[in-house]
């Protein structure tokens, strides 16, 4: 892949700037290692300061519903800096998942109901779709709904939802005989049981939901569920891949730093050829991933045709450039890359569940292949 000319504006630069300062104020190593031992996984007060003083939560959407209207390019830039500093917080959940699926359900009452919520940061919400099958497509959506109108209750689990034991709002993909449709759930809805899974990326918390006649609301046309959700997994792809890129570009970094610094046979390790290779594979893998979760981040601002097809090359390419960094930084560290209490295993199980989520490399090739009719 040819690195293209991508330039950010100074905007874009100084609002990298500002989230970059305040994540390693409130995510140094410190606060993520306390974070992750949580039940709830995050800080209220920090997820406060994001939404009212910083308004990264409502950056994305539209002013007429609370947000700051910016592009998707903005909003990109915010995640590459929470997944270089391994935020522990809701707003991937919230913000990217669930509001997107607000913001595309075509739902104008649904659309004032919710997002201002979100945009103040009051609200902290998901989107429940993968089932106990962990498929990620149409066909895995099984749950059932039943009702009509205004009332509709839903039976059933769904597995895997980030963060879906603390949001107090969960956008449910069930089917009715319509096909696929979006439900709205409130968190403490009666007849909704919330697991927390135990999972081995502390840092993103993940939870079972179980669904006895739980009463659901009708989020957009019943039966086009799947349309919307089509085009969320796209947007959740290119974010999940600039995520992925800012991760990377931090234990490359981390990688060099201490090649520059150990010393062994009384010479840096940094000098040795093998080390030298590992570095230079290491920053030719960050910068083309760049490259395709940038041009993801431009297709998904403009929402047009190539989106479908670079969000599932971004999420293939940028998961294994992630994963392969940060297995090549604890060989970079040696010994001490394995202990607890080096940060390096956070990155490399953060890399690990990222690859995982919607769907893996050979998934999002596959994909890829039929979207471009090979």
């Amino acid at each position: 892949m040819t690195p293209m000319n991508f330039a950010f504006t100074d905007e874009q630069e100084e609002l990298r700037k500002t989230v970059r300062s305040f994540l390693e104020s409130k995510s140094a190593e410190t606060a993520v290692r306390e974070q992750m031992e949580t039940e709830s996984g995050f800080d209220p007060a920090i997820w406060s300061q994001m939404g009212e003083q910083m308004g990264l939560q409502g950056l994305h959407i539209p002013e007429a519903y609370g947000g700051s209207g910016y592009g998707y390019v903005e909003l990109g830039i915010v995640l590459e800096e929470m997944g270089r500093s391994l935020l522990c917080a809701p707003f991937f959940s919230t913000v990217v998942l669930a509001a997107n699926t607000l913001i595309h359900s075509g739902d104008e009452a649904a659309k004032q109901a919710y997002l201002p919520g979100i945009a103040s940061g009051e609200t902290i919400a998901t989107v429940a779709f993968t089932e106990p099958s962990g498929k990620w497509d149409e066909a895995g959506i099984t749950m059932p709904a039943s009702g009509s109108g205004d009332s509709y209750t839903l039976t059933g689990t769904k597995m895997f939802v980030i963060d879906g034991h603390t949001a107090n709002l969960i956008i449910v993909a069930a089917r009715t005989a319509g096909g696929v449709s979006l439900f709205a759930v409130e968190g403490n809805a009666a007849g909704l049981t919330r697991t927390a899974l135990s999972t081995m990326d502390q840092t993103r918390k993940q939870a079972k939901l179980e669904f006895a006649n739980t009463p659901a609301k009708l989020i957009g046309a019943e039966g086009k569920g799947w349309d919307t959700l089509n085009t969320v997994l796209d947007l959740a792809a290119v974010g999940l891949a600039a995520e992925q890129v800012g991760g990377a570009q931090k234990v490359l970094e981390m990688a060099v730093e201490y090649a520059k610094v150990r010393v062994q046979f009384g010479r840096p390790i940094g000098s040795f050829q093998a080390i030298k290779h590992k570095c230079a594979d290491m920053l030719l893998e960050v910068e083309s991933a760049k490259s395709a979760a940038y041009y993801g981040m431009w297709c998904a601002s403009e929402m047009n045709d190539e989106l479908a097809s670079v969000a599932s090359l971004a999420k293939a390419y940028c998961s294994e450039a992630y994963f392969h960094a940060t297995a090549e930084n604890i060989q970079i560290h040696g010994g001490i890359g394995f202990t607890w209490e080096h940060p390096a295993h956070l990155y490399f199980k953060r890399a690990k569940s990222s690859e995982l989520l919607f769907g893996d490399p050979t998934y999002h090739r596959e994909l890829l292949a039929q979207r471009i009719g090979i």
